[in-house]
């Protein structure tokens, strides 16, 4: 390790005074000349730590608010000062500026300011300026100064002071540390300045942190890691995770998917995911009723599955689910019986999410660049069986319409090309992920077996042809909701017609390409 350099001069300037009076008093136990502004000054002379205010320092008043108060070239010199250039230590020398040896600053709340719903000026004012200035001056200079950003480093700090100073490797990894804060600082003002959330912007950034490593990939060659949104503090990477094995690569994706489906549904509703696609969605007037419901439109394909709940999970439905082999259960909370339940199954991994929020926008990388496109989401007009169109046959009942409106909504979370059929609030033949949407059909048919009789149906997009549908008409299906749009929709229509089928266009497609 190389020499440590000790810390004679310390300028110490924060918004958080976390832990800051423990701090002065050991920089002035050990004989570091402290110099300070505004508030941190009156804090740590509070304590009886002897400090010298920078505007004393300066010669310059603190000004506009405290706005102007660090902007000065007596202290950005003495940060910037290379204590190894005899050129620098001539000039400071000269005009009688001291150099410094520690610099402490944390910035104004910014982020948590805008996430308040704080309005604009108040928001205007948490834009720290002298911080970052002050920072990435220190971070430049980590050769000759060590730069501490946040509370949680004065334990490193403190036994630096005890060691005789920073190592050179030391103060380049506190340097990093600031620019990675500064970078996220900057960005969360501009993304905050240039929000418009009617538009796809022209310009976009995102700073995701690292939360852990994962055991491997999609696959055991491929590496992996979990990272969380910093502008994010809600979502399945914020879950609790309250029992069983550390999340796979898979696991998150599958959880993901099994969370927004279960979400798309008002009423009690669970969602079964299996490799991205759903094995049984449904609702239910209680939750364990949805789960039962669920599991039985494909038990086979169920076992290893990941299941969401968009309620709390009792004792009756963790009975029921701890007789199945379940990699994720993910729900908003759990009953302290259904809990207790679960958790004498060792290999079950249960997460607790406490909100649904979902990001307006998705990104999906591809190969030099990125695409940006907003978040599907079942809130288009084109979503409420109030204005779709009927286009074939009869008038079809109450209890009809409303499996038709379950299938549409739950139609959303199956990859394309999807065929969703469903009888009393739950799916009972899914095809997904076909590359035409006569297999799609067949394969839903084949796994919905003799419930098809009587069932709805739902198309993630429109049928081509009439093939498709004929499938599912031949196969017992009593009614259709599907996009319309077809070049062919006339045709399709006449299948419909002749078969006496109630067919509605909705307008809005669900189709998932990826």
């Amino acid at each position: 390790m190389s020499e440590r350099k000790p810390m004679r001069r310390a300028l110490i300037s924060v918004y958080d005074k976390t832990g800051v009076i423990e701090l002065g008093k050991l920089l002035q136990s050990t004989g570091v000349e402290i110099l300070s502004t505004g508030s941190t000054a009156k804090t740590l002379q509070g304590a009886g730590i002897t400090v010298t205010e920078v505007s004393t320092y300066t010669g310059f008043p603190e000004i506009m608010g405290g706005r102007v108060k660090t902007l000065h070239p007596r202290i950005h010199s003495g940060i910037l000062a290379d204590q190894n250039n005899p050129e620098h230590l001539r000039a400071i020398e000269e005009l009688d500026i001291l150099p410094f040896d520690l610099v402490v600053i944390n910035l104004y709340p910014f982020q948590a300011t805008i996430a308040s719903g704080a309005d604009f000026s108040e928001c205007i004012e948490q834009i720290d300026i002298g911080g970052p200035s002050m920072l990435r001056g220190a971070a430049k200079n980590y050769g000759s100064v060590a730069v501490i950003c946040h509370p949680n480093q004065y334990g490193q700090l403190s036994q630096a002071i005890v060691d005789g100073g920073f190592s050179d490797l030391e103060r380049r990894a506190l340097a990093l540390e600031v620019f990675r804060t500064t970078a996220e600082y900057d960005l969360s003002i501009a993304t905050w300045l240039g929000e418009n959330r009617q538009t796809l912007p022209t310009w976009f950034g995102r700073i995701w942190n690292q939360q852990n490593p994962l055991r491997y990939g999609e696959n055991p060659h491929q590496k992996a890691t979990l990272y969380a949104d910093s502008a994010a503090s809600s979502g399945l990477v914020a879950s609790k995770q309250l029992h069983g094995k550390e999340m796979s690569f898979n696991n998150y994706t599958d959880a993901d998917a099994a969370w927004r489906a279960a979400h798309d549904h008002s009423a009690p509703c669970v969602a079964i995911i299996k490799h991205a696609n759903p094995c049984g969605i449904a609702i239910g007037s209680s939750i364990a009723k949805a789960h039962r419901k669920a599991h039985e439109c494909d038990p086979i394909s169920a076992f290893g599955g990941v299941v969401a709940a968009n309620r709390e999970v009792d004792a009756e439905m963790a009975q029921a689910l701890s007789q199945i082999f379940t990699e994720v259960l993910i729900a908003p909370s759990f009953s302290k019986e259904g809990l207790a339940i679960l958790m004498g199954k060792p290999s079950i991994r249960i997460l607790e999410c406490a909100t649904s929020e979902i990001t307006p926008f998705e990104l999906r990388l591809v190969s030099g660049g990125a695409l940006l496109q907003d978040t599907d989401l079942i809130n288009a007009d084109g979503d409420d069986p109030k204005n779709w169109k009927q286009v074939s046959g009869p008038a079809v009942s109450a209890e009809i319409l409303q499996d038709l409106h379950f299938a549409w909504r739950s139609v959303r979370a199956v990859k394309s090309n999807a065929i969703l059929l469903a009888k009393d609030g739950a799916s009972i033949g899914i095809g997904m992920g076909q590359v035409n949407r006569v297999d799609s059909a067949q394969l839903a048919v084949s796994r919905g077996g003799d419930r098809v009789q009587s069932c709805v149906g739902a198309s993630d997009a429109f049928f081509p042809f009439a093939d498709g549908l004929e499938i599912l008409i031949k196969a017992g299906v009593c009614a259709i909701v599907q996009p319309g749009g077809s070049v062919r929709d006339e045709e399709v229509i006449a299948v419909a017609q002749k078969a006496n089928i109630p067919m509605f266009f909705t307008s809005v497609r669900h189709f998932s390409h990826a």
